[in-house]
């Protein structure tokens, strides 16, 4: 399928690794340049050529946004697709004990990467977005729907999900598109790294990370018996930001493996 993608510009955020990593992948293998925001430029990231031009920034700093956004529209001119996808769950959260162990200062930090970076990176390339009738799509997490650990995470989450259908309904007539995609648990280094998310929450549970991997897909109640591997999300992305997708607003898509059961 001809994407129609050819030509058009993004901006990624969250784009060193992971999931943001296999959006740049996949809108630059459809013709579209885009400059890749990330706190650190990683090889793969400048590997991926001319289409491709990383910027360093700490999206978690009030100015981070207004700054990558100028270099945005140095690079591109104007943009026609914005990814808010940096996120994740801060240190002091994934190894609390639940609420009561969560400080206002984890609370703090878990809600600027996770909220208030995509409301600041938005706000600076709302008026490009409108220029050329573009799309955000910002991505979310099946927390923002279900209880998970940690409670700080799954809330910035349904926060950013409101953010986004109160701006399909506030600038639909003007031509933008926003939708939510809602990645359940994925094969990225959060999940696989010693060091990274799952290793902390199999520690809690006095397992291996390879123990917790091998129960997880069964204990979280995936239809489809594994994890969700990243480049699978970043096709979903690629497809909604085209203009064979230019009637879907408002929206929030799982990409869970049949996680969440609730119609």
């Amino acid at each position: 399928m001809d994407l129609r993608l050819q030509g058009k510009t993004a901006v990624v955020t969250g784009a060193s690794k992971g999931i943001g990593l296999e959006i740049v992948r996949a809108l630059a293998s459809e013709g579209v340049r885009v400059v890749a925001a990330a706190r650190t430029v990683t090889p793969e990231l400048s590997e991926l050529g001319d289409a491709c031009t990383p910027v360093p920034v700490d999206l978690a700093r009030p100015e981070g946004a207004r700054a990558l956004i100028e270099r945005a529209l140095e690079t591109l001119g104007d943009i026609d697709v914005l990814v808010n996808n940096v996120g994740g769950v801060v240190s002091g959260s994934a190894d609390s004990t639940g609420f009561l162990s969560l400080t206002d200062d984890a609370w703090q930090r878990t809600f600027e990467l996770n909220l208030f970076s995509a409301v600041r990176v938005t706000r600076a390339a709302l008026p490009s977005l409108l220029n050329r009738r573009g799309v955000i799509i910002n991505i979310s997490s099946i927390g923002a729907r279900a209880a998970y650990h940690p409670v700080d995470y799954g809330t910035a989450k349904a926060a950013l999900n409101n953010l986004t259908k109160a701006l399909a309904e506030e600038f639909g007539a003007r031509g933008l598109r926003a939708l939510t995609v809602s990645p359940g648990p994925t094969r990225t280094r959060n999940w696989s790294d010693p060091q990274g998310y799952a290793a902390d929450v199999a520690a809690q549970q006095g397992l291996s990370l390879e123990e917790f991997l091998d129960r997880a897909p069964q204990h979280m109640g995936i239809t489809t018996g594994r994890l969700t591997e990243p480049e699978e999300t970043a096709a979903l992305v690629a497809f909604l930001a085209s203009p064979v997708s230019g009637n879907l607003t408002g929206a929030d898509y799982l990409a869970d493996g049949g996680a969440i059961k609730t119609i």
